[in-house]
């Protein structure tokens, strides 16, 4: 299954990627993701091409500390709805808590295990589907960006007691105890962040516990991440279409893998690309037909129709009805229910 991560984790990739000399558009292409990506922070993509992504960099530009250049440039607003529940909670150790509880809903293939003992609180870091050796920026970007989030609750002058990490150590490991402010253990036996456990009663000045109540509802609404083929698909194609920019090869991209593999395995679920396409263009089209001076040319261009008259013909046969007859208020029997309760 392909886990998929919130593209935010990519802002500050071209900044990093042009101060190493890099051609960050170039390197995206290497590592088949789309550059506009970038500007589109919660489109999901593939967690195999963001790892792809960081060892070609490194490797390119011949940087070590790659993925932890991008952490330092990264926060708590990377990480969406995430960081917003983890800021407004009363202590660090709610906020970590919380952190731990919901960061699947940012990266599907991440984990975060807290491990408190009466002098020490121990988070452990499992990256799904890593593989030895070969995912050495990612772990650095990720166990970075977990020390980012923690250091933001306290200060800058806050520190870990130890950062533990799977791999061996770098030529230079000058960078990892400027980054980290503490003694780093390489080849550890996990990727982890050792804090003293009187740090978890840190109060948060800025929290505010009725946001805080108010986001956690929200966010538990929608912390299922899709689980399979289809569910991934149609998540990917639903924030495609709503940019303008929905095809299948796009869709493959954000998922790293062919079309033909699409194909495949939504035949095996009992459906179709085109099947999903339909439905999300039908719940899309209904919003965008109700915008007064949008004209219908740029919608049909959004929604990926070849002209405003292909359109036209698509509503009839979706809807039993004209798009003037839709907005003057008619809704067929043939309507589908979303629709007709629109």
């Amino acid at each position: 299954m392909t886990d998929l991560v919130r593209s935010s984790s990519l802002s500050y990739y071209p900044e990093v990627a042009r101060s190493v000399g890099l051609d960050p558009r170039q390197m995206m292409r290497k590592a088949t993701l789309p550059p506009a990506c970038v500007d589109k922070p919660d489109t999901p993509i593939a967690v195999a091409s963001l790892r792809r992504l960081l060892e070609l960099s490194a490797e390119a530009s011949g940087v070590d500390d790659f993925g932890l250049r991008l952490a330092e440039r990264g926060g708590l607003t990377n990480f969406g709805a995430v960081g917003l529940i983890v800021r407004e909670q009363a202590t660090v150790g709610e906020a970590i808590n919380a952190f731990s509880r919901f960061i699947h809903i940012h990266h599907d293939g991440m984990r975060l295990d807290v491990a408190r003992s009466k002098q020490t609180v121990t988070i452990t870091m499992h990256l799904r589907g890593r593989t030895p050796g070969a995912s050495r920026q990612s772990i650095d970007m990720a166990l970075g960006s977990v020390h980012r989030i923690i250091q933001s609750l306290f200060g800058h002058d806050w520190r870990p007691q130890e950062v533990h990490l799977h791999h061996p150590p770098p030529h230079d490991r000058k960078r990892y105890r400027e980054f980290f402010g503490c003694r780093v253990i390489f080849n550890a036996r996990d990727d982890a962040i050792v804090l003293s456990a009187h740090d978890m009663e840190r109060r948060i000045p800025s929290a505010h516990p009725l946001i805080a109540s108010y986001l956690r509802k929200r966010i538990e609404a929608i912390e299922t991440r899709p689980a399979s083929w289809e569910q991934k698909v149609d998540e990917v194609v639903r924030l495609l279409l709503a940019g303008g920019d929905c095809t299948i090869e796009r869709v493959a991209e954000h998922l790293a893998c062919t079309r033909r593999t699409i194909h495949r395995r939504l035949a095996a679920s009992g459906t179709s690309f085109s099947a999903i396409l339909d439905t999300q263009r039908a719940d899309l089209v209904i919003k965008l037909i109700g915008a007064p001076g949008r004209p219908l040319a740029d919608i049909a261009m959004q929604l990926g129709f070849s002209a405003q008259s292909a359109m036209a013909r698509w509503f009839r046969g979706r809807f039993g009805c004209t798009i003037t007859e839709w907005r003057k208020g008619a809704r067929p029997p043939t309507a589908p229910p979303s629709a007709t309760a629109a």
